[in-house]
């Protein structure tokens, strides 16, 4: 009981006085407070087993049953000793899957012929979430997975900040993503994270790093292919594809980068070659990633349809706890093949 009054009571002290605290006491609070929010999410799962065994003990009456009855209290005890060990390894596991990103490999083929050019390797990563809980070393950790795979081009699809931007600025974290290393460059989208709080200066202190910020426009990084970055749904006057895509050159492969797999359908439905999206976090946590199937259409990994590819990634970060449960933070690096 005690456990649970501290827990309540750092809670609401995280809560009502994040603005004066000082980090050094802030962070920790907040990473004890959702840390045990996650371990209580499979407890609570771990419990309501016990309670639909003990009420099936009720139900059936059989006599094979009864001879464990005199053992159940026993039975508990050892039970919720286990639960506690598998939910805090769980939790061990959920930190690394979110911590340390994997690098997937994805091989694609573009049907078109490329003047000089007969393949492309894309870096692709989304959802950084710089901020309280993902900071200078995880930063570092994505660049170097990025740089040892030798892109030609990186991409990065939205949610490069989480909520304040003061924490990127405080540890000077543009200074790490400008240690990006592509000959094509460095192309950002924006997502729906940077449309919170202090917008313009979010997007002022994404231009420090050193990457070109695609708002609703088209770029050549050369003249081998186009890369269309679109602007995040949650503006309702951003540009349509159809727009953006008058005067491309539709024998050269296109590239469409945009943070929410929500209007998928639209860079199918124009012809566009590979589609790259972030967002879903793959749910982050089982089972909320089972649920995501009726949330998108496309809410995880690699598709392919009408001609178009399109990869929706689990993203580099994660929002919140540090934790991915049944899910991988991940980098992916895609290399297009050409005719």
């Amino acid at each position: 009981m005690l456990f649970f009054v501290i827990e309540l009571l750092l809670y609401f002290l995280g809560y009502f006085f994040y603005k004066d605290l000082p980090d050094s006491l802030f962070i920790p609070i907040m990473m004890i407070c959702t840390t045990w929010y996650i371990a209580s999410i499979y407890i609570a799962f771990g419990l309501l087993v016990i309670d639909l065994v003990r009420v099936s003990i009720k139900l059936v009456r059989l006599k094979s049953i009864e001879i464990y009855k005199s053992q159940w209290r026993k039975m508990q005890r050892g039970y919720f000793c286990f639960l506690v060990v598998f939910v805090g390894g769980l939790m061990v596991k959920g930190y690394h899957n979110a911590v340390y990103p994997a690098v997937r490999h994805l091989g694609l083929h573009i049907p078109k012929t490329v003047e000089g050019k007969d393949s492309l390797t894309i870096v692709m990563m989304s959802d950084l979430h710089i901020g309280e809980a993902i900071g200078k070393k995880h930063v570092r950790r994505m660049v170097e997975l990025c740089n040892a795979e030798s892109p030609d081009l990186v991409v990065i699809a939205g949610d490069i900040l989480d909520y304040e931007l003061r924490w990127g600025e405080k540890a000077h974290i543009e200074e790490d993503l400008q240690r990006l290393n592509a000959p094509l460059g460095v192309y950002i989208a924006l997502g729906n994270h940077e449309y919170r709080a202090n917008r313009f200066a979010k997007t002022r202190w994404i231009e420090k790093t050193g990457g070109v910020l695609l708002v609703d426009s088209v770029a050549m990084p050369d003249a081998a292919f186009y890369l269309i970055g679109r602007d995040d749904v949650i503006n309702g006057e951003r540009a349509a594809l159809e727009t953006l895509l008058q005067g491309v050159d539709r024998t050269k492969p296109v590239i469409v980068v945009e943070h929410q797999p929500v209007y998928v359908e639209d860079m199918m439905a124009n012809q566009c070659d590979l589609g790259l999206y972030g967002h879903t976090h793959n749910g982050q946590y089982w089972p909320f990633s089972l649920l995501l199937k009726f949330a998108f259409k496309y809410p995880n990994g690699y598709y392919t349809k009408d001609g178009s590819h399109i990869y929706v990634s689990s993203g580099v970060g994660f929002a919140g706890p540090p934790f991915r449960i049944g899910t991988r933070s991940e980098i992916v690096v895609i290399r297009l093949k050409f005719n």
